[in-house]
């Protein structure tokens, strides 16, 4: 969620950049989110996470905001079990998925958060912590008078750019080009990162989601915009 300040520089968190979507859970999912909730999903609560506590020291983390069935965050978590994800997501039956996938694959490399990404990134997470920050998809709100409600703003690059460890990368996807423009003069703007890549071509890395399939199926451009914050990783 972007959050706008007030006039005296408060912070409103009634704008939000997601739409609150209605699902039901199959019994499977359900009793996975009660059963392993207490392995994967980080509990509510204030300040700081320890992101060592969770992961391990010297573990490279990267949240991800927004992710869906969690398809794409399980296939990229198993390909790279030395990352951390953080996973975070407003919608109930696509938590329950996600935790119901991890316990399936027994992947032990992800901890998802049931709640808004902009708030944790903005209050539980530490200056310079991750190693990456990813973005695949959000909601473009494509009526002009919805485009404040966006998450990627300049109050957001700021914001990732000061999460992230120097060397860190923020990975944004859309399929809607003028959202995708919009992100581009946005981190080029941002004085904390670096825009390194755009391009139509999904990287290598990144698995087919499905909001990218539906959107390649209606004709869709694909853009993948990669930022990072300047300075050597840490040794």
């Amino acid at each position: 969620m972007t959050p706008r300040p007030s006039a005296a520089g408060a912070v409103d968190d009634t704008l939000r950049s997601y739409k609150l979507r209605r699902g039901r859970m199959g019994a499977a999912r359900n009793h996975a989110l009660h059963a392993h909730r207490d392995r994967f999903a980080v509990p509510d609560g204030d300040g700081p996470l320890d992101l060592p506590a969770l992961f391990g020291p010297g573990t490279p983390v990267v949240v991800e905001i927004g992710f869906g069935m969690g398809r794409t965050t399980l296939e990229m978590a198993a390909a790279d079990p030395g990352t951390g994800v953080l996973a975070t997501d407003v919608h109930t039956p696509g938590v329950a998925a996600l935790v119901l996938g991890l316990h399936e694959r027994g992947l032990g490399n992800v901890r998802v958060v049931e709640g808004d990404g902009h708030r944790l990134l903005r209050e539980r997470i530490g200056p310079g912590s991750l190693a990456g920050v990813r973005v695949y998809f959000p909601d473009p709100w494509p009526k002009p008078r919805h485009h404040k409600r966006r998450l990627v703003d300049p109050g957001f690059a700021a914001l990732v750019a000061d999460r992230l460890a120097p060397g860190g990368l923020l990975h944004c996807a859309t399929d809607w080009e003028p959202y995708a423009q919009r992100m581009r003069d946005v981190l080029e703007a941002e004085p904390g990162l670096v825009l390194e890549r755009v391009a139509h071509e999904r990287p290598a890395w990144r698995p087919l989601t499905a909001f990218e399939a539906r959107g390649l199926a209606r004709g869709h451009v694909v853009t993948d915009l990669l930022a990072r914050r300047p300075g050597p990783p840490a040794p």
